[in-house]
């Protein structure tokens, strides 16, 4: 198994045009296979960034059908390269009579076109920011339930999407079962993203020991919403060293998992886990008490 490889991370502005928006990523997955790339990766939200129920529900499909997905398969198969679809709308197999939410999914494929993994966003952002701007994901999409590490020539690589940032112990989870690599594909809004981006995303392969592959949407896309950019990738000890700022395009970068023991021997924190009780919240005390 080598220790060395090329990553390219691309970042559309995807919007409500599916088919534009597979045809930018092939344009830009080959153009980052001729500078190297040998696992090419894309944002969550890769095939469409719509906005509204009605919409989403309309433009998702089954895995077997989905338009973008057969497109990188096929992608992935003429370039020989290892891909992630960073996450497409896909209707759960299990899906209910009662229940039309579908899964914001993520697709690990294989040089010969094969889903390798896949993996269902946990975490749902239903916030409410300053601005105006309100999302309720759950609304439209199930959550997912299983955490997922996937082998590649390269290591194991532990799989989340977006949202699922702002919690550390699913990342905890994926290091202890043997993850090297993490992606993040993402779709961060400007405001939390100016705000947090970069210190949660280095927080994360810091904490890990692990290299963060972070694709990101930028720009405007349908409704006004408007992403971050600043795809990341991100080296064991916590140093960025690729990102690709706030224009579509792509970014390569050179990765050595030898870094990742190296970080992990200079701070071995996987060793010091300890079972503990949970805090209790003790009640409120008034004033003056």
């Amino acid at each position: 198994m080598t220790q060395k490889f090329t990553v390219g991370l691309i970042q559309p502005n995807a919007l409500d045009d599916m088919q534009a928006n597979i045809a930018f990523v092939v344009e830009q997955a080959r153009a980052a296979r001729d500078a190297g790339a040998q696992f090419v990766m894309t944002p969550e939200n890769v095939a469409l960034m719509d906005w509204g129920r009605k919409n989403l529900l309309s433009k998702s499909y089954p895995e077997a059908t989905h338009p973008a997905l057969a497109a990188f398969r096929d992608l992935a198969r003429d370039l020989d390269i290892w891909f992630l679809a960073g996450s497409l709308h896909v209707h759960p197999d299990d899906r209910a009579a009662d229940d039309d939410r579908i899964a914001n999914r993520s697709l690990l494929i294989d040089p010969q076109g094969n889903v390798a993994a896949r993996y269902d966003k946990i975490h749902m952002f239903d916030v409410d920011l300053k601005g105006g701007e309100s999302y309720r994901e759950s609304s439209t999409f199930r959550p997912g339930a299983q955490a997922v590490v996937a082998p590649t020539p390269w290591g194991l690589l532990g799989l989340t999407i977006c949202y699922d940032l702002r919690f550390p112990y699913l990342y905890r989870d994926l290091a202890h079962a043997g993850a090297a690599m993490i992606t993040i594909p993402a779709a961060f809004t400007r405001p939390t993203g100016e705000a947090h981006w970069h210190v949660l995303q280095r927080a994360r392969a810091i904490e890990t020991g692990a290299y963060v592959f972070a694709p990101a949407q930028t720009g405007e896309h349908a409704n006004g919403r408007k992403t971050y950019g600043h795809s990341l990738v991100v080296a064991p000890w916590g140093e960025v060293i690729a990102d690709a700022g706030t224009e579509p395009g792509f970014v390569t970068a050179e990765i050595d998992l030898a870094k990742v023991d190296e970080a992990r021997g200079m701070v071995p924190s996987f060793r010091h886990d300890r079972p503990f009780a949970p805090a209790a919240r003790p009640p409120l005390r008034q004033a003056g008490e």
